[in-house]
């Protein structure tokens, strides 16, 4: 397997993330409930029962690159933010990560997800309140998306990713 750059890596990254939005937009996402709009805006990414997104490395380096853009001040708010979740969740690296749940560090009331555009996870893209079952995107295409994820992730640092909880994977890349 050819390796990639971090920065052609997170290129393509980037690319294959833009398609998988704009097809979950297109395809499914009519048929749901308009975050803008939602009564509880907010609600499913700040449901500390509910969330529980992992990332690879390469979509921290994504994320933190966002995050650096901020104004200084919001940009230590977000990762004092970050370091609290891991504290007040008791995240950790290593065991069962999938067996805790957390309250998404990366998600302002009143502005959304502050990573939307450029370092929002694949499980976040597909995630919309639908009403009916058969309306969510199916299982198997948030499973391939990420499969792309993984490969470049693997590409660009050649080995696999521990899938990480995202307050972690995003603190891990700071330290």
């Amino acid at each position: 397997m050819r390796t990639l750059s971090e920065t052609h890596a997170l290129e393509r990254l980037h690319k294959l993330k833009s398609e998988f939005a704009r097809r979950i937009r297109e395809d499914f996402e009519p048929r749901a409930k308009n975050c803008l709009t939602c009564e509880v805006q907010g609600a499913c990414c700040l449901d500390a029962h509910f969330v529980n997104v992992h990332i690879t490395r390469l979509e921290a380096v994504a994320i933190n690159e966002v995050l650096d853009e901020l104004p200084v001040e919001k940009r230590d708010e977000v990762r004092n933010r970050i370091e609290e979740v891991i504290a007040r969740y008791d995240l950790l690296s290593a065991g069962d990560t999938f067996a805790k749940t957390y309250a998404c560090p990366l998600f302002e009331k009143g502005v959304g997800c502050l990573v939307h555009d450029r370092g929002k996870p694949v499980a976040c893209i597909a995630h919309a309140c639908y009403e009916n079952k058969d309306d969510l995107p199916p299982e198997e295409l948030v499973i391939d998306c990420e499969a792309e994820v993984e490969r470049l992730n693997e590409r660009s640092y050649r080995k696999r990713s521990a899938w990480l909880p995202l307050p972690i994977a995003v603190s891990s890349r700071r330290r």
